[in-house]
């Protein structure tokens, strides 16, 4: 089925990046009120799959690809790539294995966004390779049927690196903020920020780990259960054992 034709799950990929210093904080981004999912809303930067995801070059430009499904490697890559577009953010290694310091170009990520420059021939250019194996799984999500766009949503959680500043791209994303897992609750709750329900489940569940070290590794020891939510009269509800405790959230929240 193709991902434009009515009802089709479209396969995406969000990231959790995590920072320690000055305290755990996690990485969102503001939608531009134009976009047509979320608009105006604080998330995760993260988006759809892209062709170029699955470039069979990547092999040798992405750390731990071996190790993975070539299914699992491009959502690896989807989540990395949306996180540089987005927020500037580039999780790979230089040669000598450590982690890249350099600063994202704003030109080149907006090609990037554009489809103008392949983000694999960036990567290649810099002489860096991802790091797949940086990312832990956290979360997936399936938009529910009454939604008239659906997305197969795999959140992934790693932590920032540090020598790299997060810059929003002024398009999809307005605005890039570290914020702390509490406190977005907190600004959600009482209506300062748009924060959509999969989103703040996911903040909920993040708020749980006292460092990053410790978000991931609860992420890794936890079985994952895929999320899709129902419909029960008035209210959305999801599985019990997702790991978010029994959730109701009313239909006229969405």
């Amino acid at each position: 089925m193709s991902d434009s034709a009515p009802g089709a799950i479209r396969p995406a990929a969000t990231i959790l990046l995590l920072r320690d210093a000055p305290a755990f904080e996690v990485l969102m981004v503001k939608r531009h009120h134009q976009i047509d999912f979320a608009a105006g809303a604080l998330v995760f930067p993260g988006g759809k799959s892209h062709q170029g995801d699955s470039d069979p070059r990547w092999r040798e430009l992405a750390l731990g690809f071996d190790s993975l499904t070539e299914d699992a490697a491009a959502l690896r890559i989807a989540a990395i790539r949306e996180a540089y577009e987005e927020a500037g953010v580039l999780l790979a290694r230089d040669r000598d294995g450590t982690f890249y310091a350099g600063e994202a170009a704003k030109d080149v990520r907006a090609a990037v966004a554009e489809d103008k420059v392949a983000f694999i021939d960036v990567v290649e250019d810099l002489g860096l390779k991802l790091d797949l194996l940086a990312l832990t799984v956290f979360a997936r999500w399936i938009t529910p049927k009454l939604m008239p766009k659906r997305f197969d949503t795999w959140f992934y959680v790693a932590h920032a690196p540090l020598a790299q500043q997060a810059i929003c791209d002024g398009h999809e994303a307005v605005d890039a903020e570290w914020i702390a897992p509490g406190l977005a609750l907190e600004l959600a709750a009482s209506g300062a920020r748009k924060v959509i329900f999969p989103t703040r489940m996911n903040l909920q569940l993040l708020a749980e780990s006292a460092s990053p070290a410790d978000a991931v590794a609860r992420a890794g020891a936890r079985d994952l259960v895929t999320v899709e939510p129902w419909i029960d009269g008035p209210v959305l509800r999801i599985q019990e054992n997702a790991g978010y405790g029994p959730v109701t959230e009313p239909l006229d929240a969405l």
